[in-house]
């Protein structure tokens, strides 16, 4: 298959309370929605136990739907340090279940995403939805705005293609923070 011109994207909003996803199906120029949805996670339930559920939903959807990439909203810094980690820990098993079906991962900043759909980087979720059912022709938009957050991924990775294929290499953390100073805190 030319990953260029025919491909599967799995774009995942991590969560520990709700996952939303995304899957876009590309055929030359053309894009289409193939599903969204969103994991919902007892907000109770014990970290372990939400991780493993969503280790088991990506893998299911890789499994069912057989994406050739998946696009995932990178972590962003917040204020609550305890969010971040688990945040950061959600991302984690997403990114691991990818791996483990060797599905080629690749992570943006919700910036980014937001701009590519918008263009505008402050956009709302609200904005973004709307954006989506316009750019795909969604009838039916989603209860939760976490599953065209997911969407949203996929989206924002399929605009870059082509920009994804270059791959920086660095020396050390000295080489990466000269090369992306807006990194910095």
């Amino acid at each position: 298959m030319d990953l260029k011109n025919n491909r599967i994207i799995l774009g995942i909003d991590p969560g520990t309370t709700i996952m939303g996803y995304g899957i876009i199906g590309i055929t030359g120029n053309s894009v289409e929605l193939v599903t969204l949805g969103v994991l919902k996670l007892n907000k109770g339930e014990v970290h372990a136990l939400k991780l493993k559920k969503i280790f088991e939903q990506t893998c299911s959807l890789i499994d069912h739907y057989h994406p050739d990439e998946l696009a995932i909203e990178a972590p962003f810094y917040g204020k609550n340090i305890q969010s971040m980690l688990k945040l950061g820990r959600a991302q984690g098993v997403a990114i691991a279940a990818a791996l483990s079906r060797s599905i080629p991962v690749f992570d943006y900043e919700p910036r980014k995403i937001k701009q590519s759909i918008t263009g505008k980087g402050s956009a709302t979720k609200e904005q973004v939805a709307s954006m989506l059912k316009r750019l795909l022709t969604i009838k039916d938009m989603p209860e939760h705005l976490d599953a065209t957050d997911g969407l949203a991924v996929a989206m924002c990775h399929y605009f870059q293609r082509g920009k994804t294929e270059k791959t920086e290499k660095f020396t050390g953390w000295k080489s990466f923070l000269t090369a992306n100073p807006d990194k910095i805190l």
